[in-house]
């Protein structure tokens, strides 16, 4: 995985966020950036057949990503994981507070899929947003290509157990300006391989106190839908001073590229 911190002062591009994932250097983020960004994993740092980090010389055949600036013939080999046992599951459409024995300062979002196209390749990502639905800067959303927010507070990783992708939240490092947190499952190179959620099944998103290991609420997809490449799938909100979740399942006809500018990330 890459971790390359968007710190550009200028707006960024759309080279910038589609080619995030094929520059090895620091700097602005382009608009080719972001387009390349769903079609472009490094294979030196990034094996996810597995849900694993891997390394080029480790990666077993067809299952690397290639260079992002290469369009790999081959499709990654995507394992079958079962779903976890959710304990205290909610309906689309529900929204819940968390809730914990102690004084929530953590949580982990843990999420995971299956897919019944083995070309779907499905990634997280989470934007960070103000009151206005927008983020509150350009380098305001987490994900493979960007693995920690500005702040510290929301980190991306693979998970190596039940689960496929987590992102953390400390609370206590969240910038106060944060008022929502969407979590967003994409499908890489959704747009150009004409692949969209109905590819998709067994989705689902949890939240754990990782210091009890308890599951505060869970959400598992039952709906998929033809026309949607890009699901907002929950999200974490204030209200009153209270963090809640919101199990949305719906999405967009839009690639990552798409979502940065829907939420505010300013490309040109």
């Amino acid at each position: 995985m890459m971790n390359i911190p968007m710190k550009s002062a200028k707006p960024l591009n759309q080279q910038s966020i589609l080619s995030i994932n094929q520059q090895f250097v620091q700097g602005p983020k382009t608009s080719q950036n972001i387009q390349s960004i769903n079609r472009g994993k490094s294979s030196a740092l990034t094996h996810r057949s597995n849900g694993q980090i891997g390394n080029p010389d480790t990666c077993p055949p067809n299952t690397c990503h290639q260079h992002p600036l290469q369009s790999s013939p081959l499709t990654p080999s995507i394992s079958h994981k079962p779903c976890p046992v959710l304990i205290n599951p909610i309906q689309k459409g529900q929204k819940i507070p968390l809730v914990s024995g102690e004084k929530l300062t953590n949580i982990q979002v843990r999420l995971g899929w299956n897919v019944t196209n083995p070309a779907c390749d499905v990634d997280v990502s989470a934007f960070l947003l103000n009151h206005t639905g927008k983020v509150i800067g350009d380098s305001w959303f987490v994900f493979y290509g960007q693995e920690k927010s500005p702040d510290g507070s929301t980190v991306f990783f693979i998970d190596q157990n039940e689960d496929r992708e987590v992102i953390s939240v400390d609370f206590t490092k969240l910038n106060p300006h944060v008022s929502k947190i969407v979590f967003v499952l994409t499908i890489h190179e959704a747009l150009e391989k004409h692949l969209n959620f109905s590819m998709i099944k067994d989705a689902y998103i949890r939240i754990i106190n990782p210091i009890s290991h308890v599951e505060l609420v869970s959400f598992k997809m039952e709906e998929y839908y033809w026309n949607v490449t890009s699901m907002m799938i929950g999200e974490l909100y204030q209200y009153n001073n209270i963090w809640k979740f919101s199990a949305i399942g719906n999405g967009v006809l839009r690639d990552l590229f798409g979502l940065c500018e829907l939420y505010g990330v300013q490309v040109v």
